[in-house]
């Protein structure tokens, strides 16, 4: 049987109440060999702990995706001059479903905004604009095709996410304006761009009851059809959902 991967959908007040999902996550999951099952945020929840839970029996596996930015509440801080949308009741629900994947030792893997919550779930923290912090850095946020790559990323030899990729060097698409710091404790880089800014994080081993908890920062879901080397990450994934690991 083909193991269920919840994703974590959007949930846009703006548009109407509509509960969004690419497209890509659910082909990549299912190009992965798992079965996609969305999990959208919702006011009606009584109890985001309780859903979480009750949302995370129903799947083997987590994938936190992309989207706006996260409420600076969650790592103590204000909000930037510079912060975008934000959505409490997503962020309230993915912050619960995060913190129960990594006590239950379900596998999880967070793109972008995903990697983000993330760390912020697991005690971490984000730079809120790369641009006005980190004013030597490279253009994070790319007007280009989703798909097209536009730095390099190095990826940290020994990592789980290199033996999941096979290669010391990518190139990556890039849309994004926040970066994860301070690690969460028992996270470590296992990607970084060449200006430093982290491209990729996860759980060292021992730190918890699933060593499966990876974070990349650029978007795979939109990369895998044309560079099928990012595949790899929800084959990972979905191997893990299993009870295998790279």
């Amino acid at each position: 049987m083909k193991p269920v991967i919840i994703i974590s959908a959007d949930w846009r007040e703006e548009a109407g109440g509509a509960i969004e999902l690419g497209n890509w996550y659910v082909s990549a999951v299912i190009q992965a060999g798992g079965i996609p099952l969305a999990a959208p945020p919702s006011e009606d929840f009584d109890d985001f702990e309780s859903a979480a839970s009750d949302i995370l029996s129903a799947g083997s596996a987590l994938l936190l995706s992309g989207g706006p930015d996260v409420d600076p509440c969650f790592f103590g801080q204000g909000p930037h001059r510079r912060l975008g949308r934000v959505n409490p009741v997503r962020d309230q629900l993915e912050m619960a479903l995060a913190r129960h994947a990594l006590k239950r030792g379900i596998p999880v893997l967070g793109i972008c905004r995903g990697m983000q919550l993330l760390n912020v779930a697991a005690g971490g923290g984000l730079v809120q604009d790369i641009q006005s912090s980190m004013p030597k850095a490279l253009c994070h946020f790319v007007q280009a095709p989703r798909a097209y790559p536009t730095h390099w990323v190095t990826v940290v030899p020994g990592s789980m996410l290199h033996r999941i990729l096979g290669h010391d060097r990518i190139r990556v698409n890039s849309f994004h304006h926040q970066a994860c710091s301070p690690l969460a404790p028992g996270f470590v880089q296992a990607a970084r761009a060449d200006d430093g800014v982290v491209e990729a994080i996860e759980l060292q081993p021992g730190q918890g009851p699933s060593h499966f908890a990876l974070g990349v920062q650029w978007h795979p879901e939109c990369m895998f059809r044309k560079f099928p080397l990012f595949l790899r990450l929800f084959e990972a994934l979905v191997k893990a959902a299993q009870g295998g690991m790279p």
